[in-house]
């Protein structure tokens, strides 16, 4: 499969290459029950595009959809951690980048697919030349995505208290990420 972002347009008349806008889409992605450490479970569709407009006005957050041959199939996030969700909580490194994603529900999930896209999305982050190293919060809870982290690279460097979550700061190198059964599985050299 081959995969492209592009920027997620918050405005709710842009409907993209769906017939739903990009915050509608994103809606039934972050509500779902598979969701439940996105924290937005109960979020309306204007709570969405609140949110999304307040990144997309954020000169330190950026967010994008992730597509699959084309196809809407996953959301990424993009931040400055000296600015945004980490500030504070350690100390930022020049060419640190933060990111979340999320892989849309599906009902015939494929194995190996959430790999597939959160390599690619390693790959997205480190085409930037600037980027040293991902920096990334999940909760202590989640451990699929611990294990998907284990996958490309990300090393947990200490368990940290947040307002909303007790999470394990990891991060990743491209050096890691290169090295990584994630980046190996799809092919990705150096």
């Amino acid at each position: 499969m081959t995969f492209t972002v592009r920027p997620l347009d918050p405005s709710p008349d842009f409907a993209g290459e769906t017939s739903v806008s990009d915050c509608e889409l994103v809606h039934g992605w972050v509500t779902h029950p598979k969701a439940a450490f996105w924290l937005m479970q109960d979020a309306k569709l204007q709570d969405v595009e609140r949110e999304y407009m307040a990144i997309a006005a954020h000169e330190h957050h950026d967010a994008f959809i992730g597509l699959g041959d084309g196809i809407p199939v996953f959301l990424m996030e993009r931040y400055d951690p000296a600015h945004v969700e980490l500030q504070g909580l350690y100390d930022a490194e020049p060419g640190d980048v933060g990111m979340h994603f999320l892989v849309a529900p599906t009902d015939t999930p494929v194995h190996g697919f959430t790999l597939e896209v959160i390599t690619a999305v390693m790959e997205t982050l480190f085409a930037d030349p600037v980027t040293r190293r991902v920096v990334v919060e999940p909760d202590v809870r989640n451990t699929a995505v611990h294990a998907l982290n284990d996958a490309v690279g990300f090393e947990i460097a200490a368990r940290i208290e947040k307002p909303e979550k007790d999470a394990y700061l990891s991060f990743c190198t491209r050096e890691q990420f290169l090295n990584s059964r994630g980046a190996a599985a799809r092919g990705v050299t150096r």
